[in-house]
């Protein structure tokens, strides 16, 4: 276990960490995960039990992209131009994020108006995109190039088991008997909510202490240079700068990642708005939140997302030896078709067990979409604007969910027949554009030796 003490050796060359040092940096990103797995499986339900129209959810989701858009690029930058030796340079946004994340998470529950829900929504989001930036850039300053796919890989590996273990939380305090309330009133949410959230806050917290505690951060390669850059770049309208600066001067590789981003992050928030309200309206007969099968149908909801989370942390250890052998470009294109046929396949059948095993199969593009595109991002951007360059990333994730957020209530009740299983059906297509999409762009050789390192004779 490491200590406080910060590492006195450079970046310049970074050595191996073993596995345990990997684990330990990147379990705090277990408990925002976790924080996370809340919130997509139970914002909708939450909104329609305090009487959202079905059509105007995505309005309502609009937090998340919006906070993502202006706080990571900001984060990334500031943290890039932080550095203390005591505290570090990532781990005081993941601290203050963790606290914010926390509050929120305690607090959504017992919400008594959908304003009080939306308003701190934000909030929530605002927390975890604090903390989230920074998780990412961490790989990049701790990691060299030949351990980078592990740590993306390990991170990839929290996200589903700590969105796993959320999802689950509904049905394993029913099991345990502390859950048998439900909801009998107009805007009251049910205990099998609350305890989770509950518990969520507190996972949170003590993740994020675990990884500030176990490792820690390698100082500046250059400490006159970065003082300069610090300077310069000192503030909220530095941090701006940088961000101008950095984008006009983006790497050919992100550019081309733009349509892949595009069609992906215009297909998954339709998952996260629509999955379990097409779960209750079709395999349990309950199209309202006072349908009698409703908070049966939530909890349906939630374990289908759980199994998408199995797929995801399953299939992510394996990602980095199939893109050896078929390079990552194709690896990822030939996920997003599977992602994309397992929405599809949701229109097949009202059994319970079809989203069930639908969004196993998404949860295998899942594991997909979060490690591909970063590793070979983290390998064509400069060291030193690691930060910013993944922030502005984000931006790639957010804008097409604005998009979405803004225009799905306008044909939701035309183009998707106000019936939430159609607009699985439509994030489908979309993964399957993705997919296409990634023939967009051109790997190299350098990238792809720093993500998946290639023996010599290796194909």
């Amino acid at each position: 276990m490491q200590t406080g003490t910060v590492q006195k050796s450079s970046t310049k060359a970074k050595p191996n960490l073993s596995f345990w040092q990997i684990w330990n940096m990147s379990f705090g990103f277990f408990g925002i995960q976790y924080g996370f797995g809340l919130q997509q499986a139970n914002m909708s339900p939450i909104f329609r039990y305090l009487q959202a129209d079905e059509a105007n959810i995505p309005i309502l989701w609009l937090a998340g992209p919006i906070t993502g858009l202006i706080v990571q690029p900001i984060i990334g930058s500031i943290s890039d131009r932080t550095w203390s030796s005591r505290w570090g340079r990532r781990k005081p946004f993941f601290l203050i994020g963790a606290i914010v994340t926390s509050l929120a998470l305690f607090l959504m529950p017992n919400s008594s108006a959908l304003w009080m829900a939306a308003s701190l929504m934000w909030i929530l989001d605002t927390g975890l995109n604090i903390t989230q930036e920074p998780f990412r850039a961490f790989i990049g300053d701790k990691l060299n190039d030949q351990q980078r796919d592990l740590g993306f890989a390990v991170q990839s590996f929290f996200v589903g088991f700590g969105q796993t273990l959320a999802n689950l939380m509904p049905t394993i305090f029913r099991l345990l008997g502390l859950t048998t309330t439900a909801a009998v009133a107009v805007n009251v949410i049910p205990n099998s909510i609350k305890y989770p959230f509950y518990l969520g806050g507190l996972a949170v917290l003590l993740a994020v202490i675990w990884t500030v505690y176990t490792t820690d951060e390698y100082p500046p390669d250059d400490m006159k240079e970065f003082e300069r850059m610090k300077k310069e770049g000192s503030g909220i309208g530095g941090a701006f700068s940088e961000i101008f600066h950095a984008f006009k001067e983006m790497p050919k590789t992100m550019k081309q990642l733009w349509w892949v981003k595009f069609f992906t992050w215009f297909a998954l928030p339709l998952m996260w708005q629509y999955l379990t309200l097409a779960v209750a309206r079709h395999a349990f007969n309950a199209p309202t939140a006072e349908s009698p099968g409703f908070q049966e149908g939530t909890e349906w909801g939630n374990i289908c997302f759980a199994m998408f989370n199995v797929g995801c942390f399953t299939i992510s250890f394996f990602l980095p030896a199939i893109a050896e052998r078929i390079g990552r470009r194709a690896t990822h294109a030939v996920f997003l078709t599977i992602g994309g046929l397992g929405f599809l396949s949701m229109l097949l059948s009202n059994d319970k067990y079809i989203f069930f095993v639908g969004m196993t199969l998404v949860g295998l593009a899942w594991g997909s979409i979060l490690s591909m595109p970063y590793v070979l991002l983290s390998s064509s951007v400069p060291a030193e604007r690691m930060g910013v360059y993944m922030g502005i990333f984000n931006g790639f994730i957010v804008v097409p969910q604005i998009v979405n957020n803004l225009t799905v209530r306008f044909f939701y009740p035309t183009l998707l027949n106000n019936d939430p299983r159609n607009a699985l059906a439509l994030a489908g297509v979309c993964l399957l554009l993705a997919a296409g999409a990634c023939f967009l762009v051109k790997e190299n050789r350098r990238s792809e030796e720093a993500a998946f390192p290639i023996e010599p004779g290796g194909n």
